[in-house]
């Protein structure tokens, strides 16, 4: 058994989520000695699907009619596409179906949780279709709390100790909450807020140019762009609170991160992140004036840490178990019919 493991335009989203993504199967697959390629000219059993644009379509539909096994990986939907940019709203339809044209040519489709499959599987033309869910996983030995990381990261981004830092990490996207996190560093400007991550502002939407623009003018905020995962670790580690106001995910990998490094969390209250215990592993809240409210009382202790329930959920997204997970798949699809 051998797989393809494809990516259309690798290099242009390897900083992304979706890179990380990437760079995962492939650190879970040779854990798992599952040999791979990225060489669409090589031979190979199946091939893994990551990409949506036209060229992935094309290749899985020529590579069906040779034979081989196509497992298509569903990192978007509808849902989070349509106020990731600027037009998602009027494009979100056309996108669902061109999403769904790619997804079924799959013998296997793999999306990264229950929630991302319960709304796949309410598209019609993938009802039919076996879908799994795998998390994207990541290094949970990587991903380890260590003190040191306070002291490093403040002197990194020249804070004090005393300093209260707020992280933030997405793209500059609506659905990221980019545009509510700059909101709460104007509400708050007694604390430090930074944010990890960037993409095109050309591409962003009239609220996300206009949030970094008002950015610029307040003395409380850093947007260092996009840093290697080591300075994620860090800054997980040597901050006071990750603030995740998304509003949307397929799955949302920082918050597991996050959790591995027993951060104090508040996440928005939505569906996606029902596995997730209020007051338990995160804290949650319904808007921005509950984020205030919750961010206050985080800060100032009277809300309880609750840094040690957290390295519990990152566990069933260590990295090894996703291998033997997708390994699993692809036994599952050399045996499929066609």
């Amino acid at each position: 058994m051998k797989v393809l493991l494809y990516t259309e335009g690798l290099k242009t989203i390897g900083v992304s989520g979706l890179g990380k993504a990437i760079k995962h199967q492939m650190k879970a697959l040779e854990l798992e000695k599952v040999p791979y390629t990225t060489n669409i000219d090589d031979t190979y059993d199946i091939a893994h699907i990551n990409t949506y644009f036209i060229k992935s379509y094309f290749l899985a539909k020529k590579l069906k009619k040779k034979g081989v096994k196509i497992i298509y990986h569903a990192h978007s939907t509808e849902e989070d596409y349509r106020d990731g940019f600027i037009f998602g709203h009027l494009t979100s339809k056309i996108f669902k179906l061109w999403i769904i044209k790619c997804y079924k040519l799959g013998d296997i489709i793999v999306t990264p949780t229950e929630y991302s499959k319960k709304i796949l599987e309410s598209y019609k033309g993938l009802e039919n279709k076996k879908i799994v869910a795998i998390s994207n996983g990541l290094e949970l030995d990587f991903f380890k709390p260590n003190k040191s990381y306070r002291k490093s990261f403040r002197e990194r981004y020249n804070y004090k100790s005393t300093d209260k830092v707020i992280v933030g990490i997405g793209i500059y996207s609506r659905r990221k909450g980019i545009v509510d996190f700059v909101e709460l560093a104007k509400r708050l400007p007694e604390y430090r807020f930074i944010w990890f991550g960037s993409s095109p502002v050309s591409a962003a939407t009239k609220d996300v140019k206009k949030a970094l623009k008002i950015a610029k003018e307040l003395p409380n905020i850093k947007f260092p762009g996009h840093v290697p995962s080591e300075t994620i670790r860090e800054a997980l580690g040597g901050c006071d609170l990750y603030l995740f106001p998304t509003y949307e995910e397929t799955e949302g990998i920082p918050i597991i991160e996050a959790c591995a490094m027993e951060t104090n969390t508040i996440i928005r209250d939505i569906p996606i992140f029902n596995y997730l215990t209020d007051s338990i592993n995160v804290y949650k809240a319904k808007d921005i004036d509950e984020f205030e409210e919750k961010i206050k009382k985080i800060l100032n202790g009277k809300l309880k840490s609750v840094s040690k329930g957290a390295r519990k959920i990152s566990e069933n997204c260590d990295i090894k178990k996703v291998g033997k997970q997708l390994k699993n798949v692809y036994l599952e699809v050399l045996k499929k019919e066609d």
